[in-house]
């Protein structure tokens, strides 16, 4: 396939689902894909609340809110030299509010076994490079059909952890925690591979482009972290 720069006719003919544009000549559908990934964060959270009364709730609602309301305003703030130091302001309280919506999830592993957070850290930090390199070194494009693959099945974690919540079924939450993995992963080589199509056709809005693969990095730790936990609690289950 060559490497040439791509139309954007043909863009839209490749890349289906995830080309029609936004206010700023972005894909709309692919920004509500991160909606999906900060709702799903969210979700995991209230989710928690369930099986441990320790996680703060109300914290992890109020950084939701915050950094949605962030997210949109970011969304809606043209790229260009003069927003530039606004829009980098945004990104920071952006993923600040993130980072204290982690805190009741981390204090819920710590609780358990502090050695958790590291080993998750470093985890995701090697599943992320890893699918990152493969997605830059892969044929141009390959992984862009996983869009509408992704988006459904993140529809469908989204839908079983709000369910989740009336049934309080251990076993669900853990399938979720598990498939989440794996569509996190599937969401790197996407993003990574859209971000570079993204720039080949003149879109030079790099803030964006780091909130796509912000969420996706804090994504893969938040459910690396919970698995480890879940894991780590059924061993000491089993040791009383």
């Amino acid at each position: 396939m060559s490497h040439s720069s791509v139309t954007p006719a043909e863009a839209r003919e490749g890349w289906g689902w995830a080309t029609f544009a936004g206010p700023r000549g972005g894909p709309t559908l692919l920004r509500l894909v991160t909606f999906g990934q900060v709702r799903l964060c969210y979700t995991d959270s209230g989710t928690m609340n369930i099986f441990d009364r320790k996680i703060n709730f109300d914290a992890g609602l109020l950084s939701a809110l915050g950094s949605l309301i962030l997210m949109i305003w970011l969304m809606a703030t043209p790229h260009s030299h003069e927003t530039e130091q606004k829009r980098l302001g945004l990104l920071a309280g952006f993923a600040f509010l993130t980072g204290v919506g982690l805190g009741p999830a981390l204090e819920f592993c710590i609780a358990i076994n502090p050695s958790i957070l590291p080993t998750a850290f470093m985890g995701t930090a090697m599943i992320f490079t890893c699918f990152t390199l493969s997605a830059l070194y892969a044929r141009r494009r390959s992984y862009l059909f996983l869009g509408g693959i992704l988006m459904s099945a993140l529809s469908l974690l989204l839908l079983s952890s709000l369910g989740n919540v009336f049934f309080g079924s251990i076993w669900l939450f853990q399938a979720n925690l598990y498939v989440g993995l794996v569509v996190m992963c599937g969401f790197v080589l996407f993003d990574t591979q859209l971000i570079i199509e993204k720039a080949e056709n003149g879109d030079q809005d790099y803030i964006w482009h780091c909130i796509d693969l912000f969420l996706d990095f804090v994504t893969l730790f938040r459910k690396l972290m919970m698995i480890l936990a879940m894991n780590e609690k059924d061993k000491k289950k089993e040791k009383k």
